[in-house]
């Protein structure tokens, strides 16, 4: 093993077992030192040989590094289908912010409300997390608690505190693959549900 994977193990499986990613692009020094370390062949084939023995898989995906975990009982896959759906929500709702919602894209809670006034889609999109939890009287708190449920799984960083403006992380990646592996077949896409 490696001196690095001796000095940062405990650091990279602290932040991975709690469904976080370690980032290329994350506007954090300490989580950027982590992904150098990620990207060295070595030290992954290290780290991934000493954390398959603990049952976790340390996957790369498109400049981001996460968890996943071998053969997973069917309630879990429920849950994590669940939580997906809850997830394009979520990016319909900034896609329709802006198009180019995407890695490296920045934003603020302000420039979304703004745009509500003008953009009747927007505003549809906004009120339908009314009812999913996103209670909130007003506009501004409910785009602040779903850039919160960005920022907690680690999609989004603050990168200013000033202007309150936020970075989408390399993270945001794993979202829209697992969305476009949603295949629906054609025969399928026009049915209506009974």
């Amino acid at each position: 093993m490696t001196q690095h994977l001796t000095k940062y193990t405990s650091n990279i499986f602290e932040i991975l077992r709690r469904g976080q990613f370690i980032c290329s692009n994350s506007p954090d020094e300490s989580i950027m030192t982590l992904y150098k370390v990620l990207e060295d062949q070595d030290t992954f084939d290290d780290l991934y040989e000493y954390f398959f023995h603990i049952n976790y898989i340390i996957e790369q995906g498109n400049e981001y590094f996460y968890f996943s975990r071998p053969r997973e009982k069917t309630i879990d896959l429920e849950r994590k289908i669940e939580k997906a759906f809850g997830w394009i929500d979520i990016i319909d709702f900034f896609k329709t912010f802006d198009s180019s919602f995407d890695v490296g894209f920045r934003f603020s809670p302000s420039e979304i409300d703004s745009q509500l006034k003008n953009n009747a889609d927007l505003k549809s999109k906004l009120e339908s997390f009314k009812k999913i939890g996103t209670d909130k009287k007003n506009y501004i708190d409910r785009i602040k608690k779903l850039i919160e449920k960005l920022e907690k799984d680690n999609y989004i960083a603050l990168e200013s505190e000033v202007s309150e403006t936020y970075k989408v992380l390399t993270s945001f990646n794993y979202l829209t693959d697992l969305i476009n592996t949603i295949n629906i077949p054609d025969n399928v896409a026009n049915e209506i549900p009974e």
